[in-house]
């Protein structure tokens, strides 16, 4: 018989708030005890999400209300700035997976830089593992703090942290040109965002400055054990959910395309399209699913990867759901082999 924990998901009115309610819904090791979400405490979760109307919640609370006794693990999807005060209140035995960008970033010195204020909780920065499960999965399993990626960090990552580690390609010329659903802004209500100024139209934003450039830096220099910084392009498109990476580099394709094969061999999520084919977001949505595909630029030398994630899922609340079954000793692919959703 596989255990039960008791969670909570603080947080609880966003986005990926809904899909790790989503997920856990039918997940058969976890059971939601608490809700949290301070501007809409008191109202019950069909109200918020009718989509969710059939499933039998507590009412939201406010963070201030919510009683850990008894809690095994706490879901935080608040926004980042907020996310580190509120886990330093949290009791220091409870297992935390965080979704905000407050613990992703090893150097306070680099998170001060990239989010313009000086990080709060130094000691649990000093302890969060980076919650890349693929990459960090035994880090994971021991640690108390993970530090949900970036969605669109993570799609880059999947496609290049094997290359990097290979060594087949060159790390001094690396291009990400990435297209992402609109839902990855949150829900909170935005001018950029807005129905009229998304469809029908894809545009580039935070050109050269977009935050999640920090985790490439981390995590790509690790990988290659020197400093590496890569060209990252972000385009918004009008579609809800889906990020697609189509990444640029230096190497010989039948050996990008082995390095890949060889490094998510066996791993449950990530799945390596045969040579020359690329992947879709509509073939991913909805799911905790990556598609990789290579293709040999026309040029010798010159290879193409793509990446593509639902960046709600596997992005965030799916990714965030693999990591807590880990730290809660639960079978890792738990609650999360359903197939994507299509059309």
């Amino acid at each position: 018989m596989t255990k039960t924990c008791d969670v909570a998901i603080l947080g609880a009115s966003g986005y990926t708030g809904a899909e790790l309610v989503r997920l856990i819904a039918t997940h058969p090791g976890m059971r939601i005890k608490a809700l949290t979400a301070d501007r809409k405490a008191g109202q019950s979760y069909a109200e918020v999400f009718p989509h969710l109307r059939h499933l039998d919640l507590p009412r939201l609370t406010t963070i201030g209300e919510l009683d850990t006794g008894g809690i095994d693990l706490a879901f935080c999807a608040l926004p980042h700035a907020t996310s580190q005060e509120v886990i330093a209140g949290l009791p220091r035995d409870l297992k935390v997976v965080d979704l905000s960008a407050d613990f992703r970033l090893k150097d306070p010195a680099v998170y001060e830089k990239w989010y313009g204020h000086p990080h709060l909780a130094l000691d649990l920065q000093a302890e969060a593992v980076y919650g890349l499960t693929e990459f960090y999965r035994d880090e994971i399993k021991g640690t108390r703090l993970c530090a949900g990626t970036g969605c669109n960090a993570a799609t880059g990552l999947y496609g290049l942290l094997p290359l990097l580690r290979a060594g087949v390609i060159d790390p001094d010329d690396i291009i990400i040109d990435l297209a992402t659903g609109v839902s990855g802004a949150g829900r909170s209500p935005k001018e950029g965002s807005l129905h009229a100024e998304v469809s029908e139209g894809y545009h580039a934003y935070n050109v050269a400055k977009h935050r999640h450039l920090a985790e490439f830096d981390q995590e790509f220099s690790k990988a290659a054990g020197r400093k590496v910084e890569v060209t990252f392009v972000p385009h918004l498109l009008p579609q809800n959910r889906g990020i697609l990476a189509t990444i640029y580099v230096r190497g010989e394709g039948e050996a990008v395309h082995k390095a890949l094969t060889e490094a998510y061999a066996g791993e449950p999520f990530l799945v390596v399209l045969p040579y020359g084919e690329a992947p879709a977001t509509r073939h991913v949505r909805g799911s905790n699913f990556v598609h990789l595909g290579v293709i040999p630029d026309r040029r010798p030398g010159r290879v193409m990867v793509f990446s593509t994630l639902d960046n709600l899922t596997k992005g965030s609340s799916g990714q965030a759901l693999q990591n807590a079954n880990l730290m809660l000793g639960l079978p890792e692919t738990m609650g999360l082999m359903a197939a994507p959703l299509f059309p």
